[in-house]
């Protein structure tokens, strides 16, 4: 059970990285990008190709990330340049990004057991925790600034901040491109973790990382950047202990995770309106106990009034 539970910590710490780059498209930018599935393997790509070339794993992960940069400005291009609906440009960069990433690899697969990677001298548990926190503090440090201020208003309100004379299209495309390089982070730092990179690796990321968010949102709460970013940390963390703990369930097998994960989303999505609902007929049942105080109030005022006369 304990190892299990490590296990949970680790890859919520790892996939911590993706859950903060969808959270900039998602929530921060509201675009709805798929280009995720892509770079996710786009970046383990890259990382696993650099190390079994005799490259150094941290050089091998910075390039990772700059490479999911890269396809998240190609995915922001499409979007503004070419007028493409975002949707659409997320599932053609995705498309895409297969044959690159098989282009990358050269085969389907590729071990990196043996290889010095990241977590060959150092144990995730113990750096992961420290390098999510400073990515965390740099992301909000980033969206106080009046660029990052700029990037939030242009999911919120597009055309006000065009109006003061702020080319959306510029931070449209910088929010895309630092998504998919935080996913593409991710991807790197997970195929190390695996010791493999594969090019079905990234599919379903972006439903993960939607549910890193939505759970964080719906457990934590999202009133400030600060807290919205932490609620998406440690969402991803939950969802991971959420998964492992399915898993023990004796009739699921780890073929059923894909179900297990749409039925968290699931779940946490319909959580806030349950909440609204029971809310709200408490707030109503308050309201009536209180009128039919007054009633009785009234009704026993003037009965005593009654006697007086």
């Amino acid at each position: 059970m304990l190892d299990s539970l490590t296990g949970a910590l680790e890859l919520g710490l790892l996939y911590a990285f993706m859950a903060l780059g969808v959270y900039i498209t998602f929530r921060i930018l509201d675009f709805p990008d798929l280009t995720v599935d892509g770079s996710f393997t786009t970046g383990g790509a890259i990382a696993a190709v650099m190390i079994t070339h005799g490259y150094s794993a941290w050089l091998a992960t910075i390039c990772a990330l700059l490479g999911g940069m890269l396809a998240g400005m190609c995915t922001g291009l499409l979007h503004t340049k070419g007028k493409i609906n975002g949707l659409l440009s997320g599932i053609l960069m995705m498309i895409a990004l297969y044959s690159i990433n098989l282009r990358i690899m050269g085969k389907p697969n590729l071990s990196l057991m043996g290889e010095d990677t990241v977590f060959t001298s150092l144990k995730p548990l113990v750096v992961m925790p420290f390098a999510v926190i400073f990515f965390k503090i740099l992301m909000d440090l980033f969206l106080r600034t009046d660029l990052g201020l700029a990037l939030r208003a242009t999911g919120d309100n597009a055309r006000m901040i065009r109006s003061f004379g702020v080319n959306t299209d510029t931070t449209t495309i910088l929010g895309i491109s630092l998504s998919n390089g935080l996913v593409a982070l991710s991807g790197a730092l997970i195929a190390q973790y695996s010791s493999f990179a594969d090019i079905s690796m990234g599919i379903g990321m972006i439903v993960i990382g939607l549910a890193s968010v939505i759970i964080g949102e719906a457990i934590f709460g999202a009133g400030s950047v600060f807290r919205a970013t932490l609620a998406v940390v440690l969402g991803s963390i939950v969802y991971r202990i959420v998964v492992a703990s399915a898993l023990r369930v004796p009739w699921l097998n780890a073929s059923d995770l894909k179900l297990i994960t749409a039925i968290i989303v699931i779940i946490a999505l319909v959580f806030p309106s349950i909440q609204r609902y029971f809310r709200q007929k408490s707030t109503a049942r308050k309201r009536t106990e209180e009128l039919a105080r007054l009633a009785l109030n009234r009704k026993k005022g003037g009965a005593d009034y009654a006697e007086t006369r």
